[in-house]
């Protein structure tokens, strides 16, 4: 694996500098499908176009907006969602309101089914998690991108790029399925949940049921190269499906450690303050009851 972070630079591996990948860069473009044509990530006028970053052996995702490629994504979820021969469409970035009209938050697309007359029968919500990355990734991007053509095998050990698949669970997913996923399990509407397989290796293992019974359909991609034109491209790996409340307990119920273990940590922070010559600060039982 290179000796750098930086897996794929708008859209592109490093290693390709094809006229299609400069012109891309150039212009600070996204090929995936973005809301506008400029890449937006971190921000408007000055991108980070880091589409994904390897992890040791593997890669990994780190921008929602990768998912897009050539509309997979959308219809595997529909696939879920709608009977064949439905007819359907897909709009973005939908606000969602609880019972007192206080937003939930966006849904990343809403899938809607409508009649020969366009009005909706059915509708359904897809969300896409991307990982939150630790660690500066702009440094070496910036440094790759002011000599490209020199730094294409650069290497870059001054940062620990890395993703950071725990907070991407507990503080993105895991919230959004909470509160969004509710509103539409009380609605009794589909969800589907579209992230990287190095992302779904990190969950638990999902209670699954039928598709036919199933909540949620966890949408599972991978990125292979294709060595013909130096580019890597979005594959369905696997989809999970599962029940709602079941699937969140697993994600949100730790496996509890042994309790030996937090015993001694707690003996030895114990050991510590009475060994710095200071008695408790609660007072002991024979005190409260002289008192």
């Amino acid at each position: 694996m290179p000796n750098h972070p930086l897996a794929e630079v708008f859209g592109f591996p490093v290693d390709n500098l094809s006229t299609e990948a400069e012109r891309y860069r150039k212009n600070k473009l996204c090929p995936y499908n973005n809301k506008v044509p400029s890449c937006t990530k971190d921000r408007a006028r000055d991108p980070l176009g880091v589409c994904s970053v390897f992890d040791g052996d593997s890669l990994a995702i780190t921008c929602p907006i990768r998912f897009r490629q050539d509309w997979i994504i959308i219809e595997d979820a529909a696939r879920f969602f709608f009977e064949p021969g439905t007819s359907w469409t897909s709009l973005q970035e939908i606000r969602l309101t609880d019972v007192n009209g206080q937003s939930a938050g966006n849904i990343d697309f809403v899938l809607v089914a409508y009649d020969d007359r366009g009005r909706i029968t059915d509708f359904a919500s897809l969300e896409v998690q991307a990982v939150y990355i630790s660690g500066n990734v702009r440094r070496p991007f910036e440094h790759y991108m002011a000599d490209r053509a020199k730094r294409k095998n650069m290497v870059w050990t001054a940062t620990n790029v890395r993703p950071d698949y725990l907070s991407s669970s507990r503080k993105r997913l895991v919230p959004q399925m909470i509160y969004k996923g509710s509103i539409f399990k009380a609605w009794g509407k589909k969800q589907a949940v579209a992230l990287h397989e190095a992302f779904y290796k990190t969950l638990p293992a999902l209670p699954t049921t039928q598709p036919a019974q199933a909540d949620i359909a966890w949408l599972v991609y991978g990125l292979e190269l294709d060595a013909a034109v130096n580019r890597y491209r979005l594959v369905p790996r696997q989809t999970v499906y599962t029940p709602f409340h079941p699937a969140l307990d697993k994600i949100t119920t730790p496996v509890p450690g042994a309790v030996d273990d937090f015993l001694h940590h707690l003996q030895e922070k114990l050991d510590e303050k009475l060994g710095d010559g200071y008695p408790p600060d609660a007072p002991t039982l024979t005190d409260i009851v002289s008192e």
